[in-house]
């Protein structure tokens, strides 16, 4: 099916039947090669502040009033990305991105310009880029040559299976995402933590959003709150975790011949995912269990957390042990490398034996896909999860629908909020020309005052605050105008009625000289 960015001529392949989005937790190619600023740029050509930025890699910190005036020159928000619904777990391995790394990518994405502001968005299903830029076809250009570069994958390979949304279609999307319903399993709560971790990576010192965008993912944290706090999306298996449970509790008769409730249980990995899976699996009656480890801090705390559930514990150099005697095994964990694959089953006599389930939840993948070719083992994956989950959705329709209600309301806010700042041009030149024609006064009038007065320095000071009282009040009601309109279109007419009066336009050259004949007179 092809995709086609609403704001842009760029068309994207989508696979088809796909839902969209994430769990727990750029497609426009240029022939030449990127250099980075920070590498052809002599280094007694940049500003001392970023000497230190050039060497660690990282941009230097905009101070607020760039930021806003950055803000406020047209950058547009755009995202381009990968999830579950639009691409294989082959290709969403590939990019994932470890979240200690997503401000690291994010500074190697804006160093050569072409973006002004990004933040990386990195799950178990889900891959994407949240930037700002004025030219969205540079931007497009750049993202997806970055992400080629530290894949692997051809530009043509990324086209199909990335997705690209500008404007106010970003937006939704963000606010689709943190609310829960683009994620795999409906109303699923770990993903709005993990966009609260977009947003707060994005605000840090080496972060790498702006004004727009971190305004962006600030609306999305809180609307995402909405929807749990305020619709009921969120009751019943809302995790890939949970979903996992369901799957192999669904198919345990099937694959093994054998009801769950007598299934010998084994999970590989000790993380947040596992913590998630023990939950699950005690509200469903789980008595024994055992984990497997690189180390045993993490699960004896989880031997803590579940004191009704009998959790044995063993490293690494038992894996094969426990895979032998269990007739589940799910695995979850960070390795960017294959736990189990067909030659290691075959090596320790699985292949052809006794039935075995593998349920990997993990990306990249903890569980090869030739496993699925050895005899008496099946084994799932993230994406084997949908037909799952799709009774949940169906379930849900009534409270997806109260959702949107509230995303579009935050949405509807960060748009304003977006549109207010074409106001400040406007307003910017509105105080500099008054400024100007108040020192020009103000300057004759102390030429006058100092000929025939005695005042000392303390009596001019009160004299020139006088002027910028007086001007600032005068503008106090022209500036509130432009800013009180919620309407776009009654802003813009504002802003050019305001223009057209003060006749702003036509003074932009008036106001240099008096900037540079200022100058001359200090």
């Amino acid at each position: 099916m092809a995709f086609t960015v609403p704001t842009s001529t760029y068309t994207y392949s989508r696979a088809s039947n796909s839902e969209e989005s994430t769990s727990s937790s750029s497609s426009m190619s240029s022939s030449c090669s990127f250099v980075r600023q920070s590498e052809c740029m002599p280094l007694n050509m940049v500003a001392s502040q970023d000497v230190e930025a050039v060497n660690t890699g990282t941009r230097r910190k905009l101070t607020k009033e760039e930021r806003l005036e950055l803000a406020s020159k047209g950058v547009n928000v755009h995202v381009v990305g990968l999830s579950i619904h639009h691409a294989q777990v082959e290709v969403r391995e590939k990019l994932a991105i470890p979240e200690h790394d997503w401000n690291s990518a994010s500074n190697e994405i804006c160093s050569t310009g072409e973006v002004q502001e990004a933040a990386v968005l990195s799950t178990c299903n889900r891959f994407e880029v949240y930037y700002a830029a004025s030219d969205a076809r540079q931007a497009m250009a750049r993202i997806t040559q970055y992400l080629s570069e530290r894949s692997g994958i051809s530009v043509p390979t990324l086209r199909k299976n990335l997705f690209m949304l500008s404007g106010d279609d970003a937006v939704w999307h963000i606010m689709r995402v943190s609310g829960g319903l683009d994620s795999l399993v409906v109303g699923e709560g770990q993903i709005l933590s993990q966009v609260r971790q977009c947003h707060l990576h994005s605000i840090e010192d080496d972060g790498c959003g702006g004004k727009v965008l971190s305004r962006m993912l600030n609306n999305a944290v809180a609307a995402g709150k909405r929807v749990r706090s305020e619709t009921a999306i969120s009751k019943g298996s809302v995790s890939i975790s949970s979903a996992a449970v369901e799957l192999s509790e669904m198919m345990s008769q099937q694959d093994l011949n054998l009801p769950f409730s007598e299934a010998r249980l084994a999970v590989v990995g000790a993380g947040k995912m596992t913590r998630l899976l023990i939950t699950h699996l005690a509200s469903r009656g789980l008595e024994k269990i055992t984990i497997v480890n690189r180390s045993l801090g993490r699960p004896q705390e989880l031997q803590e957390q579940f004191p009704d559930v009998d959790i044995e514990i063993k490293l690494m150099d038992d894996l094969w042990d426990v895979i032998g005697r269990s007739d589940i095994v799910y695995t979850a964990t960070s390795s960017v490398d294959y736990v189990v694959d067909e030659a290691l089953l075959e090596a320790n006599g699985l292949a052809g034996g006794r039935p075995l389930m593998l349920v990997d939840i993990s990306v990249p993948r903890n569980v090869a896909e030739d496993c699925k070719a050895v005899p008496s083992v099946t084994a799932y994956n993230v994406d084997d999860l949908k037909a799952v989950v799709a009774k949940n959705t169906a379930m849900r329709q009534k409270e997806m629908i109260e959702a949107e209600t509230l995303l579009r309301q935050e949405a509807d806010s960060f748009s304003s909020w977006r549109e207010s700042l074409s106001a400040i041009p406007t307003i910017n030149q509105l105080q500099e020309k008054a400024n100007n024609v108040r020192q020009q006064e103000l300057e004759k009038c102390t030429r006058k005052l100092s000929q025939n007065s005695n005042l000392s320095d303390k009596e001019l000071e009160a004299v020139e605050r006088l002027s910028r009282g007086i001007v600032n009040k005068l503008l106090h009601g022209p500036m509130s105008h432009l800013r009180r309109h919620d309407d776009v279109n009654k802003q813009q007419s504002a802003i050019k009625e305001l223009s057209q009066m003060f006749q702003l336009e036509n003074n932009k050259e008036d106001s240099t000289n008096g900037r540079s004949s200022r100058g001359r007179r200090k």
